[in-house]
């Protein structure tokens, strides 16, 4: 069974549907990405999840518990762990008696390990911390109780790009040693560097769900050309190029063919030079929140 089942799942606001009968799994083991800038229904989703909400219609189960089952999400709760965005520690306690007050209810099998990674000042009270060191007391706090399943809303936001990459790497060894996260993030490039599979959700609506490497092997090339002379639009362009930029002599698209028609197209012109890659994740996701409800915008 998937460490997190989603069926359906809605919550709504009067007339507006923060989440919409939205269906996905977590597969036990992996990073799964979920994708959506502010306002898109990310934290619903999670406060949903952890049965911080109730939702208007559809469910969950959350390592097999039914969220709409307060008991036997509080019985799994001791094997989840959470890292939100806004972290609400009390700000009169230092950090060593936050993460004591957490140990008694969860267990912190794991402190040490992680207090030799991340380095909060345990002694100073948590009223005086930076953005960064915040962030790292609550990645403790997640953690430090060894749990199976991890939700984890915008890590990074706060670390210093040292502190990001030690997290990156070791959410990746809790990923190969087992552990399914849950990876909420507006951070486009993180996403593909960690994450096995990835949802994007718009407007409460998940408009993509898709591992990683598909995603943007199916979303086609990205594709510069510099000619020789200026380029006449109306000759060059094809229903295959979208997103079309023309400065001058050089031409940026991404085109969603099969590569051979492209090489065949582009010999007709006086090409100086060409460079065919493959699409950042950020080009995929500006795609998708272009899109209507017809597909993509011209």
């Amino acid at each position: 069974m998937p460490a997190v089942r989603v069926m359906e799942l809605t919550k709504r606001y009067g007339d507006t549907a923060a989440n919409d009968r939205i269906t996905f799994d977590v597969e036990r083991g992996e990073i799964f990405g979920f994708l959506g800038p502010n306002g898109a229904g990310k934290t619903t989703t999670i406060r949903l999840l952890l049965g911080l909400i109730k939702p208007t219609s559809g469910t969950a189960t959350v390592l097999g518990a039914d969220i709409r089952d307060r008991r036997a999400l509080t019985d799994v709760k001791a094997r989840v762990g959470y890292l939100p965005d806004t972290l609400g520690f009390d700000e009169g306690l230092t950090g060593r008696q936050a993460l004591d007050h957490f140990a008694r209810m969860h267990g912190d099998e794991r402190r040490e390990e992680l207090l030799e990674l991340f380095h909060p000042p345990l002694e100073k009270p948590i009223e005086t911390y930076s953005e960064g060191n915040r962030r790292m007391l609550g990645i403790v706090q997640a953690f430090m109780h060894d749990p199976e399943f991890v939700i984890m809303d915008e890590p990074t936001s706060g670390l210093d790009p040292l502190k990001q990459d030690r997290l990156h790497q070791f959410i990746e060894n809790e990923r190969d040693a087992g552990k399914t996260l849950f990876f909420s993030s507006h951070v486009l490039s993180e996403v593909q560097r960690v994450c096995d599979r990835v949802g994007i959700i718009r407007a409460g609506e998940l408009v993509t769900l898709e591992d990683i490497e598909t995603l943007l092997r199916q979303s086609g090339k990205e594709v510069w050309v510099h000619l020789r002379e200026p380029v006449d639009e109306s000759r060059f362009v094809t229903e295959q190029m979208i997103d079309v930029e023309i400065v001058d002599r050089s031409v940026r698209f991404t085109y969603t063919g099969e590569t051979q028609p492209l090489l065949e197209h582009l010999v007709q012109f006086d090409v100086d030079d060409v460079d065919i890659g493959n699409p950042q994740l950020d080009t995929i996701f500006k795609h998708y929140y272009r899109e209507g409800p017809a597909g993509p915008t011209p």
